[in-house]
C-alpha cells in the first residue's frame, strides 16, 4: 500500500478516540457489572487484575516483536483480542473462563487507555510528521483520547437508559452494552487494517539486529528515562480518581453528583492542557515544558489537603489538574525525539510497561498509607515523589535536546541526538 502518512495520522487519531471511548465505557459499568453477577469484591479484583496483567503481557511483546512482524499487523491483533473480552462479559461465563477470557482480552477496568496499541501508537505517530510537529501531534492525539475516555464514562448511563426506554432486564442492557463494545473494537481494527506502509518501520533492520532493539549509546538514556517515568508513576499511584474522589468524600462529605461535576471540569481540564504543552513546549523546549509545569501542578496537589473549606480544595486540585498532564505529548515527544526511529516501538513499550507497573504498586500502597498513617497521606507523599521526579529530570536531561531544539537538520532514519544525558 502506497504509503500516506496523513491519512495514516487521520485514522490512528480516530481509532485512538474510539478505543478511549470504550476503555472510559469499561472503567465505570465493569465493577458495577460483576457486582450485579453476584462476583465478591475479591472475584471482582482477579478479573480486573487478570485484564490488566494480559494488557501489561502485551505490551511486553508489542516492545520486543512488533516492528518485526509489524506494526498494523499488531495493532488489529491487538483490536480483534479487545473484542474477545467485551463477548466474555456478555456471555457471563463461570470465574475461571471469566478471568482467562479477561486476560486474552486485556480487559481495562482503569478508566484510562494505557493498553499495548496505545504504546505502539506513540511509536507510530512521531514517524509520520516532522519533528517540528512531533509533539503537536501528540498533543492532539492525547487530546482526541481524554476527549474519548470522557464521553465513554457519561456512556456508562446506556445500560440505565435500555431499561427504561426498551423494558430490558438489569443483566440483558448491560449484555448489549458488551456487545457493542466489541463491536467498537472490531471497528478500530478496521481502521488499523487500512493503515498505509508509512505506519511501519522504514529500511526495517535485518532479523538479528531487530531483536537487539536498540543501539547501544541509547540503551543508557531509554533507562534512566524509564526509571525516572517509573518514579513518576509510583507516585501517580498515589493519586487516582478513585482515591481522591474517596479523599474528597470522606473529608468534606460531597455527594457523587457534585464529585462527577468536578471530575468532568478535571477531564476537559486535562484534555486542554495537552494543546497547550505543544506551544509552550515550542517556546522553551520539551524538557522544561515536562519540570516546569509538573513541578507547580504536585505543589498545588500538596495544598489541597490544607484547604480550609471543600471550595478551596476543588479550586487548589483544578489549578493542579490544569498542569499535570502538559508532560505527556511532551514526554511522549521526547522519548521518540531520543531514540532512532527503529528503537521507537521498544522505547515506547518499555517506558509504557514500567509506568504501568509502578502505577499499579503506588495505588496499592497508597490505601495501605490512608489506612495505618494519615487520610491524607497519599495526597502528601504522592506529590513529594512527584517534585522529586521533576527535580531528578530536569538535572539529568536539562541538556539533552531534541533535534528541532538542537537547531539541527531533521535527522535521517537512522539518526539520533549525539549528546548524552548527564
Amino acid at each position: 500500500m502506497t504509503p500516506n502518512p496523513h491519512r495514516d495520522l487521520a485514522l490512528i487519531n480516530t481509532a485512538g478516540f474510539l478505543r478511549s471511548f470504550g476503555v472510559g465505557l469499561m472503567g465505570v459499568v465493569l465493577g458495577i457489572y460483576l457486582f450485579r453477577l453476584g462476583l465478591s469484591s475479591l472475584e471482582i479484583g482477579f478479573v480486573i487484575a487478570a485484564g490488566l496483567a494480559g494488557s501489561a503481557l502485551a505490551t511486553v511483546i508489542v516492545s520486543f516483536a512488533a516492528d518485526r512482524v509489524g506494526r498494523r499487523r499488531f495493532l488489529v491483533l491487538l483490536s480483534l483480542l479487545s473484542a474477545v473480552g467485551g463477548i466474555a462479559l456478555a456471555r457471563s461465563p463461570s470465574l475461571p473462563v471469566l478471568v482467562l477470557m479477561a486476560f486474552v482480552g486485556m480487559l481495562n477496568g482503569t478508566g484510562t487507555d494505557r493498553s499495548a496499541a496505545f504504546a505502539l501508537d506513540q511509536a507510530v505517530v512521531p514517524g509520520l510528521v516532522s519533528d517540528a510537529k512531533r509533539t503537536w501531534s501528540l498533543a492532539w492525539y492525547n487530546v482526541l483520547l481524554d476527549g474519548g475516555g470522557s464521553l465513554g464514562a457519561l456512556g456508562a448511563g446506556l445500560p440505565i437508559l435500555l431499561q427504561h426506554q426498551l423494558a430490558f432486564s438489569v443483566l440483558s442492557s448491560y449484555r448489549v452494552v458488551f456487545f457493542g463494545y466489541s463491536a467498537l473494537c472490531l471497528i478500530v481494527a478496521v481502521l488499523y487494517s487500512v493503515l498505509s506502509a508509512a505506519a511501519e518501520v522504514t529500511n526495517p533492520l535485518a532479523p538479528a539486529q531487530t531483536r537487539a532493539r536498540i543501539a547501544p549509546e541509547n540503551k543508557r538514556v531509554v533507562a534512566k528515562l524509564t526509571a525516572l517515568f517509573s518514579l513518576d508513576a509510583f507516585g501517580g499511584g498515589f493519586l487516582t480518581d478513585a482515591l481522591v474522589a474517596y479523599w474528597f468524600f470522606r473529608r468534606f462529605g460531597v455527594a457523587e453528583h457534585d464529585l462527577g461535576l468536578v471530575f468532568f471540569a478535571v477531564h476537559i481540564l486535562n484534555a486542554c492542557s495537552h494543546v497547550g504543552a505543544a506551544w509552550l513546549a515550542r517556546r522553551i523546549g520539551l524538557v522544561n515544558t515536562m519540570v516546569f509545569t509538573h513541578l507547580p501542578s504536585s505543589l498545588f496537589l500538596m495544598a489541597v489537603p490544607l484547604a480550609p473549606s471543600f471550595k478551596w480544595a476543588v479550586v487548589l486540585f483544578l489549578c493542579r489538574e490544569a498542569l499535570v498532564e502538559m508532560d505527556v505529548p511532551t514526554r511522549q515527544s521526547y522519548v521518540a525525539a531520543l531514540v532512532k526511529p527503529s528503537e521507537r516501538t521498544f522505547a515506547s513499550g518499555i517506558t509504557n510497561l514500567a509506568r504501568n507497573l509502578f502505577w499499579a504498586i503506588g495505588s496499592g500502597v497508597g490505601g495501605v498509607m490512608m489506612q495505618i498513617l494519615t487520610f491524607s497521606a497519599p495526597l502528601l507523599v504522592g506529590g513529594g515523589v512527584k517534585v522529586a521526579y521533576d527535580l531528578l529530570l530536569y538535572r539529568s536531561f536539562r541538556s539533552l535536546k531534541p533535534p528541532e531544539e538542537a537547531g539541527a537538520a531533521t535527522p535521517t532514519k537512522d539518526m539520533a541526538p549525539t549528546k548524552r544525558a548527564s
